[in-house]
C-alpha cells in the first residue's frame, strides 16, 4: 500500500512496547459474540474502534466511556464510489458523525440524563446497553446496510420503572453538501435523519422503537429510503450466513471465535464499483481499489474455503483487472489498481507483485475447482511467471525493486518473499496445468523452476543472523526481519530450527507479535500472522500454539477487539480486511495443513496439538464442497475422515506430520 497516508483514526491504542499483559476486558458472549462489562458505579474509562462494511458504505465506529461512565460515540462513514478530487487511492468520501449527534429524548418532560452503558456486545453489529436515572434502559445497536449507502442506530427504548413514562424522542435533521469542485461526480449530500421517532406512552415493560439513519448520494439524487428494521436483519443475515460456513471446532473456543470473527471482517469489506465487485482493505484510507498483496496473495486463495459468493467474485475480479496490465514488453503489472478499476497505483515500483498475483491466482484457481475459471486465470498466471522467470538474477533469485512494504524497511535488489513466493506459485502452477490438460513440458518447466528456487532460497538467503542459522532478508542484511518465516509457509524446512527459535526469540517477538525489524518497535500483523501459519505448518505445533493462543486472546478479547490489525505505529492498528483472511489461513493452512493440488484435490498435513483429541472444519466450500474434515487422534496416529453430504467419503490414518491426498467427485 501507498506509503502516504491519511490517519484519519486518533485513538490510542497500547503499542508493541506495552509491558505486561492486562486481563482480558472482553468475555465470550453465549450467543456467538463478545462482550464487555462496565460497571456504571465505578467507571474506568475506555475506548475503542471497529470498522464494519457493507457494499456500498463503511462505518468506523469509535465506541467508549468516559470517565464519569457516560457513553463515547464517534462515526466515521466512508462511502468508497462517492469519489473526491484528486481521483486517487484515498478519494472516498468521508465524514463524521460526532458524539453530539444524537436525538433529543425526553421522559416526562425532562431531558434524558447521560447514558451510562452497562453492556457493549459485538457480533458483527455493536450493541450499547445502558441505565438512565429516568427508569428508562436504553439499547443502540450500529452497523452497515448491508447492501445501501447508509450506517443505522437503530434504538429501544424500555420502560423499567413501576410507572407509565411519557417519551418524546426529536432531532434536528442534519444535511452538508460538499462543494461541487471537489467530487469526481459534482456535489455530495451527506444526511443525518430520525425514523420513527415522536411521542410515546410506555406502560411498564413497554419498548419504543426509533433510528437514526447516515447516509450519503450525489447532489442532484434523495437519500435513500430504508427500513430499518429490516436492515438489522440483513445485517444479521449476512453474519450468520458467514458464521455457518467454514466452521472451525476445536476445544478452545477462544480460537475458535477469534476464527469466526476474523471470517465476518474478511468477507464484509467488498464494495460494489463500477469495476464490479472489489475487496479492499479499509482503515478509512483503502477503499474501491485493490493490491497485488492483500487481494491477489493474502485473501484470494482463501475465498473458496469459506464458500462465501461475493468473495470469489471479487477475488475472480480482482485478477481480471490485473490481467488487463499484461504486455508482450514484459514491463511490470500497477501494485494496485485504483479508482473503482479506472486508475493505477505503482509508486513504489515492482515490488515482486507479479509472484504475489502468481502464487495467489494460481492456489484461488486450484481451491476454486471451477475448470473454467482456471483456464481464464491461467493466461495471467503464465505471464506472472514468465515475468519472474525474465527478473532472474546470477544467483537465481528474484530480483524487485522492493517488498510490500515499498521501502518503509530495506529489501534490497532481491527478497525472500519475492523469491519464496515465486516458488510456490510454480509448484502450483504445476498441477493447475495437469487438471487443465496442458502438455506436459509445461508443469515438468514450472517443477523444475521451483526446485531451482528451493535450492536458491537457502544458498542466496541462509545466513547466521545475530546468532541464529535462518535467513537474511537480502544481500547486505544484517538484522533479522520478521519475513524470514515465508519460507516455512510455503514448505522449505532446511532451516526451521533456527528460525524458528529467532522468530520467538526477545529479538523479534513483542506483545503485539513480530517486529518488522530486531530493535524497532513497528509491528505488521501480516508477518505475525505468515510466521504462525509457517511454524504450525513445519510441524512445530506446541510452540505455534502457545504464542497463537496468547495473540488470539490479545486480539479477540483485550483491549482493541475483535479482530487482526493492519500495523503500528502507522495506520494505529486498524482493523484493515486481508489481514482477517490471513488469520484464518493459519487455521486451514496451518493447523491444518490444506494445500490445493488440483482442482478437485487436496493434500492435508494436519497439526493436532497434544491437548486436543479432535479439530474439524465443517462445510468447506473449496474443491467442489462443501464437506467436513475431522481430525482425530487413534493411539500414536491421526484419523483424517473426508465426510460429504453427511457421508464418509475417505479415511485414512496417519503418523503425526504425514500427509494424506483427498480427492473429491
Amino acid at each position: 500500500m501507498s506509503a502516504s497516508l491519511v490517519l484519519l483514526l486518533s485513538l490510542v491504542i497500547p503499542s508493541a512496547a506495552a509491558s505486561a499483559e492486562t486481563a482480558p476486558r472482553w468475555t465470550l458472549d453465549a450467543g456467538g459474540g463478545i462482550s464487555w462489562q462496565a460497571d456504571p458505579a465505578q467507571p474506568a474509562a475506555h475506548e475503542d474502534s471497529i470498522e464494519m462494511s457493507g457494499r456500498r458504505v463503511s462505518f468506523i465506529l469509535r465506541y467508549g466511556i468516559d470517565k464519569d461512565g457516560a457513553l463515547k460515540l464517534n462515526r466515521q462513514l466512508v462511502w468508497p464510489m462517492l469519489r473526491t478530487v484528486p481521483n486517487d487511492t484515498h478519494a472516498s468520501l468521508s465524514y463524521t458523525f460526532a458524539n453530539g449527534v444524537q436525538p433529543d429524548i425526553k421522559i416526562d418532560g425532562d431531558k434524558l440524563g447521560a447514558v451510562k452503558p452497562s453492556r457493549f456486545l459485538l457480533e458483527g453489529l455493536l450493541a450499547v446497553t445502558g441505565k438512565t436515572g429516568s427508569g428508562i434502559d436504553v439499547r443502540r445497536t450500529l452497523f452497515p446496510s448491508t447492501t445501501q449507502p447508509v450506517a443505522l442506530e437503530n434504538f429501544v427504548l424500555t420502560n423499567t420503572s413501576d410507572k407509565k413514562r411519557k417519551v418524546e424522542v426529536t432531532f434536528d435533521d442534519l444535511e452538508r453538501r460538499t462543494p461541487e469542485k471537489k467530487g469526481v461526480d459534482g456535489e455530495y449530500l451527506i444526511t443525518a435523519q430520525l425514523l420513527n421517532g415522536g411521542r410515546f406512552s410506555l406502560k411498564p415493560g413497554e419498548s419504543a422503537k426509533f433510528s437514526l439513519v447516515f447516509s450519503a448520494c450525489k447532489g442532484t439524487e434523495k437519500p435513500v429510503a430504508v427500513d430499518p428494521q429490516q436492515e438489522e436483519k440483513a445485517r444479521r443475515d449476512f453474519v450468520a450466513g458467514v458464521w455457518s460456513k467454514l466452521r472451525f471446532e476445536c476445544p478452545e473456543p477462544n480460537l475458535s471465535r477469534s476464527f469466526a470473527f476474523a471470517k465476518v471482517r474478511a468477507a464484509e469489506s467488498i464494495f460494489a464499483t463500477k469495476g464490479g465487485l472489489m475487496h479492499g482493505p479499509g482503515g478509512g484510507s483503502y477503499y474501491a481499489a485493490i493490491w497485488a498483496n492483500d487481494q491477489a496473495e493474502y485473501a484470494g486463495p482463501f475465498f473458496p474455503f469459506l464458500g462465501d459468493e461475493g468473495g470469489d467474485e471479487a477475488s475472480l475480479n480482482a485478477y481480471r483487472h490485473f490481467a488487463r496490465f499484461m504486455n508482450d514488453a514484459y514491463t511490470p503489472i500497477p501494485s494496485s489498481i485504483i479508482a473503482e478499476g479506472t486508475d493505477i497505483w505503482n509508486g513504489a515500483g515492482d515490488r515482486g507483485d507479479a509472484a504475489m498475483i502468481a502464487y495467489g491466482a494460481s492456489r484461488f484457481a486450484l481451491a476454486r475447482g471451477d475448470k473454467a475459471a482456471a483456464e481464464e486465470l491461467w493466461p495471467l498466471i503464465t505471464w506472472c511467471l514468465e515475468y519472474c522467470k525474465r527478473k532472474m538474477t546470477p544467483e537465481g533469485v528474484i530480483a524487485s525493486d522492493c517488498d510490500e512494504l515499498e521501502r518503509r524497511f530495506p529489501a534490497g535488489t532481491a527478497n525472500l518473499c519475492t523469491a519464496t513466493l515465486a516458488y510456490d506459485a510454480y509448484r502450483s502452477a504445476a498441477w493447475l496445468a495437469e487438471n487443465l490438460g496442458k502438455p506436459e513440458s509445461i508443469a515438468k518447466d514450472y517443477r523444475d523452476r521451483a526446485e531451482a528456487l528451493h535450492a536458491a532460497v537457502n544458498t542466496h538467503f541462509g545466513a547466521n543472523i545475530d546468532g541464529f542459522d535462518a535467513y537474511r532478508y537480502y544481500d547486505g542484511n544484517t538484522t533479522l526481519r520478521a519475513w524470514i518465516c515465508i519460507p516455512l509457509v510455503m514448505g522449505i524446512f532446511e532451516r526451521k530450527a533456527g528460525t524458528i527459535e529467532a522468530l520467538f526469540s526477545p529479538r523479534l517477538w513483542t506483545p503485539d507479535g513480530l517486529a518488522t525489524e530486531s530493535g524497532k518497535e513497528t509491528f505488521w500483523d501480516r508477518a505475525t500472522l505468515y510466521a504462525f501459519r509457517g511454524v504450525f505448518y513445519a510441524g512445530e505445533t506446541e510452540r505455534a500454539l502457545d504464542y497463537f493462543r496468547a495473540y488470539s486472546q490479545r486480539r479477540l478479547l483485550g483491549e482493541h477487539v475483535p479482530y487482526p490489525v493492519e500495523a503500528w505505529p502507522e495506520g494505529n492498528q486498524r482493523h484493515l480486511s486481508a489481514e482477517s483472511a490471513l488469520y484464518c489461513r493459519v487455521v486451514t493452512e496451518g493447523l491444518f495443513g490444506l494445500r490445493p493440488t488440483g482442482l478437485r484435490g487436496f493434500e492435508c498435513r494436519p497439526h493436532l496439538p497434544k491437548a486436543w483429541d479432535t479439530m474439524a472444519l465443517r462445510d468447506v466450500y473449496a474443491f467442489g464442497g462443501p464437506f467436513d474434515l475431522t481430525v482425530t487422534r487413534a493411539g500414536d496416529k491421526l484419523d483424517v475422515v473426508l465426510i460429504k453430504d453427511g457421508k464418509e467419503v475417505a479415511r485414512k490414518t496417519i503418523a503425526p506430520d504425514e500427509a494424506a491426498s483427498f480427492q473429491l467427485p
